[in-house]
């Protein structure tokens, strides 16, 4: 492995002069500093990100842990952050989790290794709580949670106002006319799920429907799932499903018509997240837009307040109901 001594040796500078060139300092004459750097190349010189870290004491590299990078949400969420970071001068790695609590800890780990600037974290529907992250983290590096997150962590929180969302969603079913309306639920453990849970009953307290506690199916976020709790929903005659995903609301769709209803007229839904192929569909599907690029933005701008020091807040995005077919009678 060529070293800084190597390069430093093969051209008759010292080390340290070598060394600031390769750092871009300023210190070092721009004709010397751009000669250095080619003869590194040429070299095969390959610079030690953690070393250099260590040496300067901060990183310029931040981390990013989410669930899954091919849900539109996460992918624009990631945009925003990136294009927030990059502007000052950042990087990140990004890690997927899959949902799996041990990913998760893998990933806080190989990031507390690398000595990052900073963690941005949307939690995996394994993790019950954030004590692993306090665990392994500490107050060593700063961390900003977005969309999932873990109400028993301090620290900044950007999150979605998931109660008004899904209070919309229901509300524009019972608008529509349907009148048997069930809720395809995440997990009972997700300050995100619980506030949509909640959106939805208050959406049919307000207009008189008695809230059903057997018409709510927790787990059901992804196809899969959403196929499977909407069958037992039609069997229990629902005509319309809240979702507090567009990949669960989509199974739904597919089991209505496996089950011979007609969608919109038989069998209403609204989704979550509105994916890319929501508006793709036939009939095209309803759903709550999530705004997860200014999601991303603002946790990079809180992240980047922090490192100048600066008073921070947690923040709430709002959503927006995009009414397509699937929800008009």
């Amino acid at each position: 492995m060529i070293t800084i001594t190597d390069i430093a040796h093969a051209m008759g500078y010292t080390p340290s002069t070598v060394s600031r060139a390769l750092a871009g300092s300023i210190r070092v004459k721009p004709e010397t500093r751009e000669a250095i750097v080619r003869k590194a190349y040429e070299m095969g010189y390959e610079r030690n990100a953690l070393a250099a870290n260590l040496r300067k004491g901060h990183s310029d590299t931040t981390g990013i842990i989410v669930p899954n990078i091919n849900r539109e949400f996460f992918s624009n969420a990631i945009g925003g952050l990136e294009f927030t970071l990059n502007g000052a001068g950042l990087n990140a790695m990004i890690f997927q989790t899959h949902e799996r609590y041990d990913m998760e800890v893998k990933a806080l780990e190989t990031l507390k290794e690398h000595r990052v600037a900073g963690i941005f974290i949307s939690k995996a529907l394994e993790s019950r709580d954030g004590s692993h992250i306090s665990r392994i983290i500490g107050n060593s590096i700063p961390v900003v949670q977005f969309d999932r997150v873990f109400s028993d962590l301090n620290g900044p929180k950007v999150v979605n106002d998931n109660f008004h969302g899904a209070y919309m969603a229901t509300r524009q079913l019972i608008i529509a006319g349907y009148r048997k309306i069930g809720s395809l639920a995440g997990n009972d453990f997700s300050e995100a799920y619980k506030e949509r849970l909640n959106g939805y009953r208050q959406a049919l307290a307000d207009e008189g429907i008695d809230y059903d506690g057997s018409l709510v199916f927790f787990d059901s976020i992804t196809r899969e799932t959403g196929y499977a709790s909407a069958k037992k929903a039609i069997a229990a005659g629902c005509d319309a499903l809240y979702s507090a995903g567009d990949f669960s609301a989509l199974g739904a769709i597919e089991a209505a018509r496996d089950a011979g209803l007609s969608v919109p007229k038989d069998f209403g839904i609204v989704g979550t997240g509105d994916e890319a192929f929501a508006s793709l569909m036939n009939p095209s599907m309803s759903s709550i837009f999530q705004n997860p690029y200014e999601m991303g933005r603002k946790a990079a701008e809180i992240f980047l307040k922090q490192q100048r020091g600066e008073q921070v807040e947690s923040a709430v995005v709002p959503m927006e109901l995009r009414v397509r077919e699937s929800s008009c009678r």
